[in-house]
């Protein structure tokens, strides 16, 4: 068992955690987004590497998101 991706599925999810909190929404869809692509990365690669990879690529992807759910209420 590899704990060093443990501790960083943790630590990506308490931070997704306080960021959601910080925008005054619920935190929960975007912790729960962490949590699945951790599973994946401990699953299919194992690798510190990706599982780093992989928690930073959500948060352009959490920002394109919003951004383009902020433009569908704006119709």
């Amino acid at each position: 068992m590899n704990y060093t991706l443990i501790a960083i599925a943790i630590a990506a999810a308490v931070v997704f955690y306080k960021a959601g909190e910080m925008e005054n929404r619920s935190p929960l869809p975007w912790v729960a987004l962490s949590i699945l692509v951790s599973a994946i990365v401990i699953t299919w690669s194992g690798s510190t590497f990706w599982m780093v990879v992989g928690q930073v690529a959500l948060f352009p992807l959490i920002a394109i998101w919003r951004v383009w759910r902020e433009g569908d209420k704006d119709e």
